[in-house]
């Protein structure tokens, strides 16, 4: 079997990130990117295309700039786009910020200085209101929509080391994962007890790029590396130490992103080199 493009379209810069809209009920296909700018494109369903020309444009809707007032723009790390409220999508830059972005206008909803330093990711947990952010002053801090006034430091590296990634448990949105820059390790937090992370998944030989929950269990755990490998973990036993991976895949080369499908819950999607694998769980 193999992947079979069906579309395709010119980014003007390297995307950071690519995410699907979670919403079920929309008339159309949409996707966000983000690079400069955040763009929400619309993808054409194969089944109702006139034409295959019709059939192979993707359309940009909307492109999303909160700095009117310059010709420059802050780079856009990460984003994620909120399950419950699909019209919510928030950004992350190197400028400090995170930004929380309303569909349904579109236009800017809130725009706060997130962290000390540039931010890496932000994720959005169970429900509409909460998220977090992680960022290169080694910090992972909560927020809530309904009171901006203030954030709650969860968790600080010991050295001050950059955090670069971010995922929330949906299922149990108690628990975060998050991965260090340069570090072999994933951490695990309890938002219920700051400060001490609750496990951390050491058995990577070299540098964590990526980390997924599973969609439909809340003590499943997907990791991947630049030891070509893929592992998941079952962290039914916390608090108790989890020592290693229930399951591991070794690619060709350094993996450095995956996804776990919410509508297949038994493929895991790794990416290396120039190649897309779909990995039967």
């Amino acid at each position: 079997s193999a992947f079979v493009q069906v579309a395709g379209f010119e980014h003007p810069y390297p995307a950071t990130k690519i995410l699907w809209s979670p919403d079920k009920t929309a008339r159309r296909d949409l996707l966000a990117t983000t690079g400069d700018y955040l763009r929400v494109w619309s993808v054409p369903d194969q089944r109702e295309a006139a034409s295959a020309a019709d059939a192979a444009r993707v359309d940009q809707v909307a492109l999303l700039n909160n700095n009117k007032n310059s010709e420059y723009c802050a780079p856009l790390t990460s984003f994620d786009w909120n399950e419950s409220e699909p019209s919510l999508v928030g950004t992350s830059s190197i400028d400090t910020t995170c930004t929380i972005w309303d569909l349904s206008v579109p236009a800017v909803k809130t725009q706060l200085i997130a962290h000390d330093k540039e931010v890496y990711d932000i994720a959005f947990a169970r429900g509409k209101d909460i998220f977090a952010s992680v960022g290169a002053d080694g910090s992972v801090r909560l927020f809530d929509l309904r009171t901006l006034e203030h954030s709650t430091i969860i968790y600080e590296t010991s050295s001050l080391r950059p955090l670069l990634r971010l995922a929330w448990n949906k299922q149990d949105p108690n628990y975060l994962a998050t991965v260090l820059a340069d570090d072999p390790r994933t951490v695990v937090l309890d938002v219920r007890v700051p400060s001490i992370p609750v496990a951390e998944l050491g058995a990577h030989q070299a540098s964590v790029n990526s980390v997924a929950w599973a969609p439909h269990s809340s003590c499943h755990l997907c990791t991947c590396s630049d030891d070509c490998q893929a592992l998941i973990w079952d962290l039914t036993a916390l608090p108790k130490p989890v020592d290693d991976p229930i399951l591991a895949y070794t690619a060709d080369a350094e993996v450095n992103q995956l996804q776990w499908s919410t509508a297949h819950q038994e493929w895991v999607a790794i990416a290396y080199n120039n190649t897309v694998q779909a990995l039967h769980v």
